[in-house]
């Protein structure tokens, strides 16, 4: 029996997405892991090991990109968790012509233990950060952070802090938070400057 191959890149709805960790420090009510080990038509995504960048290389390499315009670092971890590795991939895929985009929940500067703001948005086109709810403690009743109530404060931070090196910043909100939730989230974002996208919430 052959051995199974790691879906480190993968399709959905158009875009091409990058999956280069599992590791993720939140375990979000919605969020697609609790229910389902692939995305569309991908196989499964829990990786055996977090990719090399010689791996991730090599997916990008055997793929052809021609009708896409955009890498989304987008798995079924969060990609900070493997930061070294995405800003290398960043780099090659700028080298390629080719725009990459970060979902992230915007925790990656208490998962490195330091401010990776900067060299974040120096080598990512587009970031988007999962705002979720509209207070601490909401948000760690939706997204249970292993960091705890700090959380939410953090995850803000780093929206501010991306927001001095790049207008190419945004918050997102999943529809299924009711009106009252993304209007306040809405609030948010505008005192802080950035915008908010709403998602769809896909089950």
């Amino acid at each position: 029996m052959s051995e199974k191959k790691d879906e480190i890149l993968y399709t959905y709805n158009s875009n091409v997405y990058l999956n280069i960790t599992n590791a993720c420090p939140c375990n979000c009510e919605f969020c697609i892991r609790r229910t389902s080990d692939s995305v569309g038509e991908s196989g499964s995504l829990w990786l055996s090991h977090n990719p090399s960048f010689e791996d991730v290389k090599k997916a990008i390499d055997n793929f052809d990109f021609s009708g896409y315009s955009e890498a989304v670092f987008c798995g079924y971890g969060e990609p900070t968790s493997s930061f070294e590795v995405l800003i290398k991939t960043a780099k090659y895929l700028r080298e390629k012509g080719i725009k990459t985009r970060l979902n992230t929940n915007g925790l990656g500067c208490l998962i490195n233990k330091r401010d990776i703001t900067k060299e974040l948005c120096e080598n990512v086109d587009f970031i988007s950060i999962s705002l979720n709810a509209s207070n601490a403690e909401k948000y760690e009743a939706i997204v249970h952070p292993v960091f705890g109530i700090i959380s939410f404060d953090a995850m803000l931070d780093f929206g501010r802090k991306c927001k001095e090196y790049t207008d190419n910043v945004a918050f997102s909100v999943v529809d299924i938070i009711g009106e009252t939730e993304i209007e306040a989230s809405q609030k948010i974002a505008d005192d802080i400057g950035i915008k908010l996208r709403v998602r769809e919430y896909t089950p």
